[in-house]
């Protein structure tokens, strides 16, 4: 039988991929669960902004362990928690941070090449050497490359898949289980990313990216959708408020 771990990375499948619905906390989780979820992932700006801090590691770990904790009380799906940068300045603190996340229950946490607020990406074998410190406590490993962000799909260049490929290879030889390139918003990269990479292939889906049948086609293993449920939530509670509110 195998374990929570490997029963969340077996979900990574190109072709026929997960689809995280990203959660805040256990309320989120129950409701998101409830709509047939085969796992429950949160995503880092919801559940800072939902604790009353900003995305970039200000949420304490303590705190995003406690909601970690909370999450799992309501479920039996696999958990994922968003670790950003692994919440530690060497390798060694990340794998502390993570080994926590780990021993507390989560099956999967995703970790960035990009240390908070800064604009630029980690050095390939620094990055790594963080992936694997991540990877050697056994959790499933969803390493992130931030080469798209701020990038509009008119100035993608094939030097730019490389260097996501690079990136896919060193992730992978550290232990990774996944890959999740955000910000992608053209299928032949895509396509392209899914065909070369060692690792399967996570995306952020975002209005006008494709619809899952159609970045399934492309070889995507796994669909997040970030902050776009926290952002859809806070905009439907303001209207309501709004609305109540103009009755005078």
């Amino acid at each position: 039988m195998m374990d929570r771990i490997d029963a969340f990375t077996a979900l990574h499948v190109p072709g026929d991929p997960l689809v995280l619905y990203n959660i805040w906390d256990a309320g989120s989780a129950r409701a998101v669960a409830a709509a047939g979820a085969k796992a429950i992932a949160t995503g880092s700006w919801g559940v800072a902004e939902a604790n009353g801090f900003s995305d970039g590691e200000t949420l304490p770990l303590e705190i995003a362990l406690e909601n970690l904790t909370r999450i799992l009380s309501v479920t039996d799906l696999p958990v994922s928690i968003d670790m950003e940068a692994g919440y530690g300045d060497t390798p060694a603190a990340v794998g502390t941070s993570v080994g926590k996340a780990h021993d507390a229950g989560a099956s999967g946490i995703n970790m960035e090449d990009r240390m908070p607020g800064e604009p630029g990406l980690l050095p390939v074998a620094q990055a790594a050497e963080r992936v694997a410190a991540a990877a050697a406590t056994g959790i499933h490993v969803n390493a992130r490359t931030d080469v798209y962000l701020r990038r509009d799909p008119k100035d993608y260049t094939p030097a730019l898949v490389e260097d996501v490929l690079t990136r896919a290879a060193a992730f992978a030889e550290a232990g990774a289980r996944s890959l999740f390139v955000p910000f992608l918003g053209d299928h032949a990269t895509i396509r392209a990313i899914c065909e070369a990479s060692p690792l399967p292939v996570n995306v952020l889906w975002a209005p006008g990216r494709g619809t899952t049948a159609e970045l399934a086609a492309l070889g995507v293993a796994r669909i997040s959708y970030g902050h776009g449920p926290w952002a859809a939530a806070m905009d439907w509670l303001t209207a309501q408020a709004e609305a109540v509110y103009r009755q005078g």
